[in-house]
């Protein structure tokens, strides 16, 4: 989940990285990358709708 983190986050060195991917499955990559942009997304829509909501009472 980390190196998925990283990635995502783009400041990861390149040696660092190929490690991390050297001793990860690819289905969990696969799987932390895909939990991490869903988790991203529905922060992202939470955080709009919260703001949607404080400018509609003023």
């Amino acid at each position: 989940m980390v190196a998925v983190l990283w990635s995502f986050a783009g400041i990861r060195k390149s040696s660092e990285r190929s490690k991390d991917f050297e001793h990860a499955k690819p289905e969990h990559i696969i799987a932390a990358g895909l939990l991490a942009a869903a988790v991203f997304v529905i922060g992202l829509i939470l955080i709009v709708n919260l703001v949607i909501s404080s400018a509609a009472r003023t």
